[in-house]
């Protein structure tokens, strides 16, 4: 086992911003191909059913591929595997908008997932690493970017749609630009590698014990995210009977929410610590689905959507923080709260819509308010969230991560 390497300020700084532009993206991808799905509905010729089914395999592929990230940043480095696993991720985005039929878009979905988890994985194992080494909270902030980048793919994705725009077009041109970038942003991130005669993580693991108890508040916080996000509109029309354009804009302002509080959260981090943050967190999630679900009105509604967006926004950042922490194979752990994670945000949408056909969408709503009082009770396993001192903090791979190329 190597010993860990201790970097100076200005390469820390530099690292820093090299993450973040990734984070950022990663996040345009999303967005990019978000804005598109009805283009690519009606070129597969696929029903609204059949999209549904389709759009399960990214977080199918997604769930299958991420134990592998960490074998990649063990063999090739963690630089190496990011700058790949990244282009691999951006350069993906033209799958989907050529498949002409349901089975190949299925198929390009799964590795479009495959590819998303991989370098989700390698990106937060090493956002976890600078977090570590410069002793600064900076996790909510880098999710902060994902959701910039989501935003700006999805500015963009508006524009081209709005024009007309074939969404092939679209798409090859933003993964050019997106794969040149994030090509550029891999060059100043940490290049870290297993010291040579360690033990390669396994091909495939089931999640470490650590690792369930902090995806169960990942799921709590995603499933809320994910119900709000798509239901939301929805919501505010049927059991507000509001506008098209102001339900829309419920949307809207949730995510603009959510951005705005991740690239907030590090210092309410910082000076609170995690245990303490996620629970006035759930807190205000708490309140924020109990105003939904009472709401007399429309601005009522908005507000608890908004309040549900600032209390669940730190969360997934903190939970990817404290898996890096947990135990020797941080990879792995990150992975398994990815997993976890990503399965929540799969089927939030469905389950909110199966009880609010057997009840209603305020039932619905429930649910996600006692979900989010998950927060406050399991708050606590997210402790080692919190910054430790230099000589505690653990590397992110399962062998020591050593030396820097």
């Amino acid at each position: 086992m190597s010993a860990e390497v201790i970097f100076d300020k200005p390469r820390l700084r530099q690292a820093r911003y090299a993450i973040a532009a990734v984070f950022c993206v990663h996040g345009a991808v999303t967005g990019s191909l978000a804005t598109r799905i009805p283009w690519i509905q009606e070129h597969a010729g696929v029903s609204a059913g059949q999209l549904g089914l389709a759009l399960a395999f990214p977080a199918i592929g997604a769930s299958l591929a991420m134990p592998l990230a960490g074998r990649f940043s063990h063999r090739f480095g963690a630089r190496t595997a990011l700058r790949v696993l990244l282009a691999l991720w951006t350069l993906a985005l033209t799958l989907p908008s050529l498949a002409p039929n349901l089975v190949t878009l299925c198929a390009v979905l799964f590795a479009f997932g495959a590819t998303a988890g991989m370098s989700d994985v390698a990106m937060n194992a090493l956002g976890v690493e600078v977090e570590n080494r410069i002793d600064k909270s900076i996790m909510s902030s880098l999710h902060g970017m994902w959701s910039v980048g989501a935003l700006l793919g999805s500015a963009g994705g508006t524009v081209a749609a709005h024009l007309g725009t074939d969404a092939r077009l679209h798409h090859l041109l933003v993964a050019a630009v997106l794969t040149v970038l994030g090509l550029i942003a891999c060059r100043r991130v940490l290049d870290l590698r297993s010291a040579p005669d360690a033990e390669p993580p396994p091909r495939f693991a089931l999640p470490p014990r650590s690792a369930l108890l902090i995806g169960a508040i990942g799921f709590c916080a995603v499933f809320a995210e994910g119900a709000s996000m798509d239901w939301s509109a929805v919501y505010l029309r049927d059991v507000l009977d509001t506008s098209p354009g102001l339900a829309a804009a419920s949307t809207t302002a949730f995510a603009l929410t959510m951005a705005v509080a991740r690239l907030a959260g590090d210092r309410v981090v910082d000076r609170f610590g995690a245990v303490r943050t996620v629970r006035a967190s759930g807190a205000l999630a708490v309140a924020g689905g109990l105003l939904v679900a009472l709401a007399p009105h429309p601005a009522a509604a908005m507000g608890g959507f908004a309040l549900l967006g600032l209390g669940v926004a730190v969360v997934v950042p903190l939970t990817f923080a404290a898996a890096g922490r947990s135990g020797p194979n941080p990879s792995q752990a990150i992975a398994g709260v990815a997993t976890i994670t990503y399965t929540s945000g799969l089927i939030a949408p469905s389950a909110i819509g199966a009880v609010a056909d057997a009840t209603s969408l305020v039932v619905s709503f429930g649910l996600v308010t006692l979900l989010a009082c998950g927060l406050m009770a399991g708050a606590g396993v997210l402790r080692k969230a919190d910054r430790r001192a230099p000589a505690e903090i653990s590397v992110p791979d399962a062998a020591a991560v050593g030396r820097e190329i």
